[in-house]
This record gives structure tokens, C-alpha cells and sequence, in this order.
């Protein structure tokens, strides 16, 4: 069985696969107040995206991540759960959501198979919360990581995008928060994905500064350990049931080490974050119904030209698509 190796000698063992561009929230950091969607007949159906994964997994493919916008919001998305996580070979089926339908299908999650969770989370004031996602309550998602507990569902991490003058403030608190459930989280740099309708350079904060603000309050120990995706991790020296992450595409760009593919919800596989490379997958997967090869081989020509790196700057949008279109 060949392995998936891009252009690079980089070995690509993890597929992001986004089930729907639609979200409940609206989050000033993912997508503009007033968005429009993709229309339905050209988002996959549940058996492209299905048939993709199945692609990728017989070949090395190690690691699926479902998301969206929301992916908890796609009909069906127990169902796809559970089938992603019989394919022969997977090690492990991933989510990224924002935590507001955990209460519904946290236990359903769970049985089906999903042995990963991440949930976005980027403060713990009420208001703060409803200002950051436009749309969301709080007390809501916070119900929904408790579901999720309680449902046994074995890796719980927490996301929070950190913005200065918005919440890097409550990093201390987070930290606190996450220590309390024995749960891992990461902060995140901010993306430049998508006119969001501010200048993001003035609330941007770096790895460095939310790492400054945690080591005020507790000893931080070095670690190696690593999920597979682009975080780095560290230790809290009295508190071994709780991981800090930062995943830092400014301060200290990870691509040397990308891994990754993204599958967007219209079908595009994006080769790189940062840049519009991308293979139209959708095209190829409607005009070869019955047939893998003709797909191989334009997955295998596509992986010669992944980017060996993103260009991203603090102030400036490099990219046009959402961070919703791009997949989570």
C-alpha cells in the first residue's frame, strides 16, 4: 500500500474533511455578520465525503477531522460518524465543533465511534461570548462540554482564538477552567482568512504573550507529545491532566512538519490553508462514480504541488475564502 508523500517528502497522514459551510454562531474571527451558503447541491453528499475518507485511509491516511462551519448541524452526521470510524485502518475520527448541539449528540457521538473532540471555547463571560459569536450562548456550549464528559468521549480539547482587547485577559481563567475538568486546551493565532470586517492586526496576539500570561500562574514543562495536527504542546508542572497547545501560524510557522490536507464542504481539497491550490474533487468524484483510479491519480499529480509553506502576515487577508469555507 503506497503512502500519501507530497512534493516535499513530507508524508501526509491527516485529512480535514468539512461536512457543511452552515454554522449556528457567526464568530468574528470565522465569517462576516451576514453570510451567504453554499447551495445544497453543491455541498457533497454524505457518500462523496464518505468515499473520499475511504481514499485516503486505504492508503495511510491515520487521522480523519470532521468539521464545518458546524458539522453538527449536517443531517446525518451521526451516521457518517460511524462509518468513518469501521474504515480498516483509521487510528482516529476527530471533531471540531462549537460545542452547541453537545447535549444532543454527545452519547450518540460517542457510540458511534468518535474518539477525539474539540471544542471551541474563547471565553467564559456570557457577554463576551454573545459578542464573539454573534449568535451564541454560553451557558449552552458549556452544557455541551459537560454532555460530552458525562459521555465518556475519551479526548476533550479546548479551542480558544486569543484577541487582544477581545479576551487574551481571560487566558489565566481559561487555563483554570480546562485544569478544573482535566481537560487539554490550545490557544490560537489568529488566521487571515476571510474579510471579517475589522482590522485584525490590532487585536493580534502571539503565542509568546498567552505563553508570558500562563507562566505567571504556573510552572510550564517542555513536552514532545504530539496529537498530530499543528499544536505544540507543554506541561503544567502541578497539574498533569491538562495540556496547553499553541498553535502559532505567525510566531512560529509549523509547515516544515504539515501533514495535512483539507477537504472543503463544495469538494475542493485544499493543499495548503494559506494559499487557493486546491483539486476539484467534487468534479472528479461525480464524473468517476464507480472508478478510484482516475481520482488517484489526480490526488497523487495534486500532492507534488502542496505548498512548502503559507505566507501569512498579521495585518493582511491572504486568502479570501472564510475560514467557515475552509473548513474549521
Amino acid at each position: 500500500m503506497s503512502e500519501w508523500i507530497d512534493g516535499h517528502g513530507r508524508k501526509i497522514d491527516y485529512l480535514r474533511l468539512s461536512v457543511t459551510d452552515r454554522c449556528d454562531f457567526r464568530c468574528v474571527y470565522c465569517m462576516a455578520e451576514n453570510m451567504k451558503f453554499l447551495p445544497r447541491q453543491q455541498v457533497l453528499t454524505l457518500e462523496e465525503i464518505e468515499r473520499v475518507a475511504r481514499i485516503f485511509v486505504e492508503r495511510g491516511v491515520k487521522k480523519l477531522r470532521l468539521t464545518g462551519g458546524e458539522p453538527l448541524v449536517r443531517p446525518g452526521i451521526v451516521g457518517l460518524c460511524e462509518r468513518l470510524a469501521a474504515l480498516p485502518g483509521l487510528r482516529e475520527l476527530c471533531m471540531t465543533s462549537n460545542g452547541s448541539q453537545l447535549t444532543r449528540y454527545a452519547r450518540d457521538l460517542r457510540s458511534a465511534g468518535l474518539s477525539r473532540l474539540n471544542v471551541s471555547l474563547d471565553t467564559l463571560d456570557a457577554q463576551r461570548f454573545a459578542a464573539i459569536t454573534r449568535t451564541g450562548r454560553l451557558g449552552q456550549v458549556l452544557r455541551g462540554i459537560d454532555a460530552a464528559q458525562e459521555a465518556g468521549i475519551e479526548h476533550i480539547k479546548l479551542n480558544c482564538v486569543v484577541m487582544t482587547g477581545r479576551n487574551a485577559d481571560e487566558v489565566p481563567a481559561l487555563v483554570d477552567y480546562a485544569i478544573a475538568r482535566r481537560l487539554d486546551i490550545s490557544f490560537i493565532e489568529e488566521m487571515p482568512l476571510g474579510q471579517v470586517g475589522r482590522e485584525r492586526e490590532e487585536s493580534f496576539c502571539s503565542s509568546d504573550e498567552v505563553r508570558a500570561l500562563i507562566a505567571e500562574r504556573h510552572e510550564l514543562l517542555d513536552s514532545t507529545e504530539h496529537s498530530g495536527g499543528p499544536a505544540r504542546y507543554m506541561r503544567l508542572a502541578q497539574h498533569p491532566g491538562t495540556r496547553i497547545g499553541f498553535i502559532s501560524p505567525h510566531s512560529h510557522n509549523f509547515c516544515s512538519a504539515c501533514n495535512r490536507l483539507r477537504l472543503t464542504a463544495e469538494g475542493r481539497l485544499l493543499l495548503c490553508l494559506g494559499h487557493e491550490h486546491s483539486l476539484d474533487m467534487r468534479s472528479l468524484l461525480r464524473r468517476h462514480p464507480l472508478h478510484d483510479e482516475p481520482i488517484l491519480d489526480a490526488l497523487h499529480g495534486a500532492l507534488q504541488r502542496k505548498p512548502a509553506r503559507h505566507d501569512f502576515t498579521v495585518g493582511d487577508v491572504q486568502v479570501l475564502r472564510f475560514m467557515n469555507l475552509s473548513g474549521g
